[in-house]
């Protein structure tokens, strides 16, 4: 049966499959014959590599740095078909994740870094829904700014319309332009080129009478979506992202103000168990923190939002 050609269909249809357990390249001993469970090979004029499981890899006694997740595109796509590769390719890459292509007869596969695999799976997944993520840049700021006063023309606490222009549109033009600004953790989701969500998380602080100096963490919000294509994923997507990005940048964890049932799926406690306050003892539970892996022990105190917010 030909394989499918159109980039649209290969896109929506590719249904993503992460094989169990850990893949390796390795150079194979020149002059023996092919022997275990080699999955794949290619010649070159320096050797012979060779991708294996890593436990077969060293049962052979093979050497190898990188360790992989395979991923396989479930989609029948044509040798000659232009644009999956690259499509996929683009898109882990604005998420950060490194991958090298397997072209089989029937299917595409695709080795990933092996700690990325449900990173990748996730940004496979939303490729598929046609969504794309990457961090803002200053010439998205018009358009962030429109899904801004989109996603909270009705107000999340009182479910009514909000009447000019919302507060988030303000705070968010104002935390592009303040110290706590911090470009990475500025995040679109676009669909077709256009952008249908956006995240920021800024520089925040926890005060501690007894520590010196103030802990830095990350402040997330606002995060918008358009409101069309909300409960989609991806917001959900868009916090997954965040957390990824802060854990990889040694944050030691994010704090966010918003609702009880939702952001506990994402890790989130109430901050007060963790000994910080929140800046305002109205919020209570509401008042968040996701810990992460350089969260310190003991630490504790009041938390402090970026300028911006503090501005009435």
């Amino acid at each position: 049966m030909a394989g499918e050609s159109d980039l649209t269909t290969l896109l929506r249809s590719m249904h993503p499959i992460a094989r169990d357990g850990d893949y390796v390249y390795a150079l194979w001993p020149h002059g023996k014959a092919l022997e275990g469970g080699v999955e794949a090979a290619v010649r070159e004029a320096e050797g012979l590599t060779v991708v294996l499981r890593r436990e077969e890899a060293e049962r052979l006694g093979l050497s190898y740095d990188f360790v992989a997740a395979w991923i396989t595109l479930q989609v029948h796509s044509a040798l000659e078909a232009v644009g999956l590769t690259a499509a996929v390719s683009s898109a882990l890459t604005a998420a950060g994740i490194s991958c090298n292509v397997l072209a089989g007869f029937h299917h595409d596969h695709l080795l990933v870094p092996s700690a990325e695999r449900g990173n990748a799976m996730q940004v496979l997944e939303l490729l598929g829904q046609g969504v794309m993520l990457r961090t803002e840049t200053p010439a998205d700021r018009g358009e962030v700014l429109e899904l801004t006063a989109s996603a909270f023309s009705i107000s999340p606490v009182t479910g009514l319309p909000v009447e000019g222009i919302p507060a988030e549109v303000k705070l968010l033009q104002e935390l592009f332009h303040c110290d706590a600004y911090l470009p990475e953790f500025s995040i679109v989701a676009e669909i077709g080129g256009e952008i249908v969500g956006h995240v920021i998380s800024t520089r925040g602080w926890i005060s501690s009478p007894g520590r010196d100096g103030d802990l830095p963490l990350l402040g997330l919000g606002p995060i918008s979506v358009q409101p069309h294509l909300q409960r989609r994923g991806i917001g959900s997507a868009l916090l997954r992202e965040t957390a990824r990005r802060a854990e990889n940048a040694g944050e030691p964890g994010i704090a966010l103000l918003g609702s009880t049932e939702y952001y506990p799926h994402f890790g989130y406690l109430p901050a007060r168990e963790l000994g910080v306050s929140a800046p305002e003892a109205a919020w209570g539970d509401h008042f968040q923190l996701l810990p992460l892996k350089a969260w310190p022990d003991g630490a504790s105190g009041t938390f402090r939002y970026a300028t911006p917010f503090q501005t009435p």
